[in-house]
């Protein structure tokens, strides 16, 4: 995978991450909505949980872009 794309797949999953964690989306996908936006076993999570969720999975995510970005060779191969 090319860097460029590399870095934009980080941003567009960071800019969800950010609307999920601070601006009120773990409050929109509460309910229902968890299963389409997080995964089935988040159907009957409160806002406060998908917000701790979010921001686990977004720590790892941000260790993985660095491991991508260092060793190019772990990036996801289409």
């Amino acid at each position: 995978m090319a860097l460029w794309l590399w870095c934009l797949l980080f941003i567009l999953e960071s800019l969800y991450c950010w609307w999920i964690i601070g601006y009120g989306g773990a409050k929109w996908i509460e309910g229902w909505k968890s299963f389409f936006f997080i995964e089935w076993f988040a159907l009957d999570w409160n806002a406060e949980q998908i917000r701790l969720y979010v921001l686990i999975i977004w720590g790892f995510s941000v260790i993985w872009f660095i491991v991508g970005v260092i060793k190019p060779e772990l990036r996801f191969n289409y």
